[in-house]
C-alpha cells in the first residue's frame, strides 16, 4: 500500500505518518525505486498511534506501549503504569487549568468592560512576574 492508502486506513494523515517513521514508530519496506510500501501490520500500527495520541500520550509513552503490544509475554502491570503515570499528568493538567480559569474569571468579573481606560485584567497581566496572586492582593 502506499502513503495515501495507509492515510486514508488509518486516519492520520501522511505528514504524520512520514514522521512517525523519521523518528522509527513504523519501518514500512521500500520497492526498488525508493517508495514506501506499507503492509496492513503497519496500517494497524498507525491506527494504534493515532488512537494513543488522541488520548495525549506521549511519543515516548507511544514506543514503550508498542514495544509492550508486540510482546506476547508482557505484563499488565507494565501497561497499566504507563497509562496511570498519563493520568497523573492529565490530573495535573486539569488543575493547572482549573486554577487558572478561576484567575481569569476573577479578573473578567472585575472588569467593568465600559469605556473607562482602568482594566483589572491588563493591570495583573503587567504584574511582576513571580509574585502570586496573594501576594499582588498584598500590595
Amino acid at each position: 500500500m502506499n502513503i495515501g492508502d495507509v492515510a486514508d486506513l488509518s486516519g492520520l494523515p501522511a505528514k504524520t505518518i512520514r514522521y512517525y517513521e523519521d523518528i522509527g514508530l513504523v519501518e514500512p519496506l521500500r520497492s526498488a525505486n525508493g517508495y514506501r510500501s506499507f503492509r496492513q501490520s503497519d496500517v494497524h500500527k498507525l491506527a494504534f498511534l493515532g488512537r494513543a495520541r488522541a488520548l495525549g500520550f506521549t511519543i515516548e509513552d507511544c514506543r514503550s506501549l508498542l514495544k509492550l503490544y508486540a510482546d506476547t509475554d508482557r505484563a499488565s502491570a507494565e501497561v497499566k503504569q504507563i497509562a496511570e503515570e498519563h493520568l497523573d499528568r492529565i490530573d495535573r493538567k486539569i488543575a493547572e487549568l482549573t486554577e487558572m480559569r478561576a484567575t481569569l474569571s476573577h479578573l473578567v468579573d472585575a472588569c467593568a468592560g465600559d469605556h473607562r481606560p482602568d482594566c483589572p485584567i491588563l493591570a495583573d497581566l503587567a504584574m511582576e512576574e513571580g509574585k502570586t496572586r496573594t501576594a499582588r492582593a498584598a500590595d
